[in-house]
């Protein structure tokens, strides 16, 4: 059995334009509903969710500067958090655009934010996640070269113009507890 792809793999990172102003929030990717991401309900699966999201990620890394080859040399982004949040049903055939924002950035860390839209705008998932630089050789988490932190702190400048959605850093808990 193969590794999971997205749909990006292969197509290396984007060349990074220094004068370019950073679009906030990012639009990277889309996504149409296919068969094999709709569950007995006749809805977009939990897993799909996810999917979508990491395929959203992926985009990402590459507009900043982290693909294969990146990867190749020792170094790569892992997820250590990830809060989702399933607000509308989404249905076969759906087509789906996404938005990314990064809302924090540190040496070794990166807080991001992806919100996932139908056809008509509505709103109808985000995921809030915690992705750690590690190099995979010593197998540990490591400091961001200091391009890639350069790109990621422009990145973070030009998306502070936003607000922080409502939704960030919630816990989930049932009342009382």
């Amino acid at each position: 059995m193969g590794c999971v792809t997205t749909p990006y793999e292969g197509s290396g990172a984007a060349r990074w334009h220094d004068r370019r102003p950073v679009p906030a929030p990012l639009r990277l990717h889309e996504a149409t509903v296919g068969e094999a991401w709709v569950d007995y309900n006749g809805h977009l699966t939990e897993s799909a969710y996810l999917l979508i999201f990491g395929d959203s990620s992926d985009a990402f890394f590459r507009f900043f500067g982290v693909d294969e080859d990146y990867r190749a040399s020792g170094k790569s982004l892992y997820t250590a958090e990830t809060h989702l949040h399933n607000l509308r049903e989404v249905p076969l055939g759906e087509r789906l655009h996404l938005t990314l924002q990064v809302l924090g950035v540190d040496t070794k860390r990166l807080h991001i934010v992806h919100e996932m839209y139908d056809h008509a705008g509505c709103l109808v998932a985000t995921a809030e996640q915690m992705l750690l630089h590690v190099d995979t050789q010593a197998g540990k988490v490591s400091p961001f070269p200091d391009e890639i932190a350069r790109r990621l702190r422009l990145i973070h400048a030009g998306h502070a113009v936003l607000p922080v959605p409502s939704y960030v850093g919630h816990v989930m808990r049932l009342p009382g507890r």
